[in-house]
């Protein structure tokens, strides 16, 4: 999956720009879809996607059992006691919370919902070491050949705040070099 750069992140028409800003950007990464049909709603995709079974590889697997363990043990995981942390749902409009389709808080894995429009959707994780948002966008790209239509492109930008020493050092290592990569992509 190819990294895209925080101007083009930037250029995108999102409300991630102003609902998060002064929140770093760590990273972007975008994938060029096909085109199944026209007018295709990032909610259409995700329940596309919900309903294909993914199989992570073995290394993935055994790197994420060890690091529930060891969170289990420490309590990383865990969410601070809500007067203790803001989520990023109280910086919604009564516009944004009416064209949300789905409500601010609602559980999704192991994040809540902030927001989830047509073509983008912001979810956020707080626990004892970072206070993340995960943003998914579905937008038109132009084409370079003068023959083609647009064709959708997914992003996926992490926005994190680091709530202590341990989101720097798991976001060194969740930042692998290209020469591990393969190794946790087979």
């Amino acid at each position: 999956m190819p990294q895209v750069s925080a101007q083009e992140f930037h250029r995108l028409p999102l409300r991630v720009h102003r609902f998060l800003a002064g929140v770093p950007l760590h990273d972007v990464w975008a994938v060029d879809l096909p085109r199944p049909r026209a007018g295709i709603t990032l909610n259409e995709f995700l329940q596309a996607e919900t309903n294909r079974p993914h199989s992570l590889s073995p290394v993935v697997r055994m790197l994420l059992n060890i690091r529930f363990f060891v969170g289990r043990i420490f309590g990383w995981d865990q969410e601070p006691n809500s007067s203790s942390w803001e989520t990023f749902a109280t910086r919604l409009t009564p516009a944004d919370r009416s064209s949300s389709l789905a409500p601010a808080g609602t559980r999704e894995g192991f994040f809540r919902i902030v927001y989830r429009f047509q073509n983008e959707q912001l979810l956020e994780l707080i626990n004892q070491t970072a206070h993340a948002a995960a943003v998914s966008a579905l937008v038109e790209m132009e084409n370079t050949c003068a023959t083609s239509v647009p064709s959708p492109r997914c992003t996926w930008p992490r926005l994190t705040r680091f709530a202590s020493w341990l989101c720097i050092l798991h976001s060194c290592v969740a930042s692998a070099p290209d020469g591990i990569k393969p190794l946790l992509m087979s």
